[in-house]
């Protein structure tokens, strides 16, 4: 069927009708300048393309929508792009507003002053009762637990057998907790 001689009335009762040619039509004589005003808008060639599939789309799906005694096929389109172009850049500000409020909301807690005493006092504890341990239960825990060795790790670099090192590791942890206890620095 073809369709380039028939007028809006025409083309939108051929729409109504299922006619894939009258659709062809309309996108020949307007998607110009459906694409043209959803880009000036939008600022985005990729958004106006959707957006003016979008338009036909909908002209496609519900053609009764379109009433030829309110005006023309053009203003129709025009008018639909212009309001699914602003819904997409109140969406995409509403987004925007929405990610800033949120990153507001996440605060990074600042150490008091208290707190940060707390921790140097609870370091300097933890450095005096590991240095106070015996010398060969403390490189086992040092390799083990700050430097993130495997007991087997820790045998090969000091040269012992792996139940010695781990005797050892557990002999220190033991000595730790119990002199911690001591200085007020309890571990669970």
């Amino acid at each position: 069927m073809n369709c380039t001689h028939l007028d809006d009335r025409e083309l939108a009762d051929a729409l109504v009708a299922g006619s894939r040619p009258a659709l062809a039509e309309v996108h020949r004589r307007h998607a110009g300048q459906v694409v043209g005003m959803a880009r000036r808008i939008l600022k985005s060639h990729e958004l106006a393309e959707e957006v003016a599939q979008e338009v036909f789309l909908r002209l496609w799906d519900r053609p009764e929508a379109y009433d030829p005694g309110r005006g023309s096929m053009r203003s129709f389109l025009l008018a639909h792009v212009h309001g699914r172009s602003l819904d997409l850049i109140r969406a995409e500000s509403a987004r925007r507003a929405r990610e800033e409020r949120e990153a507001r909301m996440v605060v990074e807690p600042t150490p008091s002053v208290d707190d940060e005493v707390w921790v140097r006092v609870q370091s300097a504890g933890l450095r005096a009762v590991l240095a106070a341990i015996p010398t060969r239960e403390r490189e086992a825990i040092e390799l083990a637990y700050l430097e993130g060795l495997t007991y087997r790790q820790v045998a090969e670099q000091l040269s012992l057998p792996e139940g010695t090192v781990k005797s050892r590791i557990r002999a220190g942890l033991q000595r730790l907790k119990t002199d911690l206890a001591g200085v007020g620095l309890a571990v669970g």
